[in-house]
């Protein structure tokens, strides 16, 4: 994968996978841009409020990599924002990193994120759209808080497919330096698993010892997590599993 003479900005490049993406960006050569509201200045802007610096700060870019998104809303806003702003930028290509199931799954987030895609592939810029399931840091940070309790509620009949931020990074800056190319194949975790195994996997990496509360769960939402639509069983692309990445996460037993 190389970069090298190419300008990129990469949306909320501080973030979870933004500094991935950013990371693997730069050391394929080129320019690579970090925009996000915690970014030093001129990148520095939130795209939920747009205005004046966001074209500036696209100017000279040839791709975006959009990974900023926020699940308490305003995705739709920023993108609009954006897409007025990567045309006025003549920006060439326009990545976007969306989540397996957003059709499919009656979920809030998951709703806006389908906008989003909408929204860009009725741009006029050349795009491309990678859907993946969840991330191994997403799973954690669940089951962290559920850990708290003293008993860890885990939701009956409820799986995932979790895969490692660090491979949907990889494949993003592979998409950055390509030709836009549309919705591209769905990226899944190796394993699809049980949230009660994954909360068992938990507590062994971290040590915690917490009985596990079956809770089961009503509504339109979860019949359609429990359907699988947030799966992708046929693209378990992904090779780290969510222990690798508890490895990473948690010393060994004997060190702690």
């Amino acid at each position: 994968m190389t970069v090298t003479g190419k300008t990129t900005m990469v949306t909320g490049g501080t973030g979870t996978l933004g500094r991935l993406v950013v990371e693997r960006l730069r050391a394929g050569g080129g320019e690579v841009r970090v925009l996000s509201r915690h970014a030093p200045p001129p990148y520095a802007i939130d795209l939920r409020k747009g205005g004046a610096g966001l074209v500036e700060a696209l100017t000279g870019a040839d791709t975006v990599v959009h990974c900023a998104s926020n699940p308490r809303g305003g995705d739709e806003e920023a993108a609009r924002h954006l897409i007025e702003a990567a045309r006025a930028a003549e920006v060439r290509h326009l990545v976007y990193i969306s989540i397996v199931g957003v059709d499919q799954v009656q979920f809030g987030y998951y709703r806006s994120k389908l906008a989003v895609e909408r929204l860009i592939e009725e741009s006029g810029l050349g795009w491309s759209v990678l859907r993946t399931t969840q991330f191994h840091d997403l799973v954690l940070q669940v089951l962290s808080a559920f850990a708290k309790l003293p008993v860890m509620p885990v939701p009956v009949g409820l799986v995932d497919q979790p895969i490692d931020s660090g491979e949907v990074a990889v494949r993003l800056a592979e998409l950055a330096a390509g030709e836009p190319a549309g919705r591209v194949p769905d990226m899944g975790g190796p394993e699809v698993r049980t949230f009660a195994d994954l909360a068992r996997a938990y507590l062994r990496a971290s040590g915690r010892r917490r009985p596990l509360l079956k809770v089961p769960l009503a509504g339109r939402t979860y019949r359609s997590f429990r359907a699988g639509g947030h799966l992708a069983p046929e693209r378990n692309v992904g090779v780290g599993t969510f222990e690798d990445f508890l490895a990473g996460r948690f010393p060994p037993a004997e060190s702690r």
